[in-house]
């Protein structure tokens, strides 16, 4: 099974996205199924993981009901209000509706909050240790200035199983590797910690990037955390404005380097399957 482990769907017709910057204008459009399944075909991809894209349960009901319709989509990453005392009922209340039996994790915007220590907030670790009773992954979306409070939170809540999003979006562009990589490599001390190998080509130089400039970054994560410990996902169509689909997938092929086939398979699959909890195929035949 190989599984893209890290996607979105959006319609700026519909919702705002403030995320999505004048930079990012040759993506702003609806991007949705029918545009993912044939890439999917071509690029040899079995099934996916549809992650939240704004602060709304309303989009992740939305995207529940999505998974529910096609088969292709394993789980859906959505997201909740963690500071909310009734987490556990909107939890509950998303697991009871149409699609709900594929909500595999949950994830917020913390890079987008003012405070660096954000995750650190005691009704937040509340709200995250909710989310890893109800049995959910908990996808950690940081980048460099948030990682000291990350590793405060993977060291209290031990029972919960967490991956760094878009290895927590490293400077590639600006080569500064130094900080990013002092402050990630603690995390790889947790065992329920893993790390996304998506994201990385819109962190370099959108024009010019190579395979060479992200190869340092995931040598790193690959070194710290073990190919037991790192997933693959294409952060599309995000990674529109940088890469096309299999340029993205190719990309963390040469990345990764030459490691054993059964590493390999892990990463493209295997510890996706684990992370979130995902139903195994009785067999591994490709969709028809």
């Amino acid at each position: 099974m190989v599984i893209d482990a890290h996607h979105h769907f959006w319609d700026p017709a519909r919702a705002v996205y403030p995320w999505m910057t004048d930079a990012l204008a040759p993506i702003r459009r609806r991007f949705g199924p029918e545009d993912l399944r044939p890439l999917l075909d071509r690029n040899g991809v079995d099934q996916t993981i549809l992650v939240q894209t704004r602060a709304s349960l309303d989009e992740t009901r939305e995207f529940l009901a999505t998974a529910a319709e096609h088969d292709f989509i394993a789980g859906v990453v959505g997201w909740v209000d963690l500071t909310a005392p009734d987490i556990a009922t909107q939890l509950t209340s998303l697991r009871e509706g149409p699609g709900g039996a594929k909500l595999v994790g949950i994830r917020h915007q913390v890079h987008d909050e003012a405070d660096p220590e954000w995750l650190g907030r005691k009704d937040v670790r509340r709200g995250i240790a909710a989310v890893g009773a109800a049995g959910l992954a908990y996808d950690i979306l940081v980048r460099t200035r948030e990682l000291p409070a990350a590793l405060a939170l993977v060291r209290e809540l031990t029972d919960v199983r967490f991956v760094i999003d878009h290895l927590a979006k490293p400077p590639i562009a600006s080569g500064h590797i130094d900080e990013w990589a002092a402050r990630l490599r603690p995390l790889a001390l947790y065992p329920n910690v893993l790390c996304k190998l998506s994201g990385l080509v819109t962190e370099a130089d959108w024009k010019h990037w190579t395979p060479r400039d992200i190869t340092p970054y995931v040598t790193r994560v690959l070194e710290w955390f073990g190919p037991e410990r790192c997933v693959f996902g294409s952060d599309w169509p995000v990674c529109l404005v940088a890469a096309s689909y299999a340029h993205v997938i190719d990309a963390c092929g040469v990345a990764i380097g030459d490691v054993p086939s059964a590493e390999r398979e892990r990463i493209f699959g295997g510890n996706a399957i684990e992370l979130y909890r995902l139903p195994v195929p009785a067999t591994a035949e490709r969709r028809s």
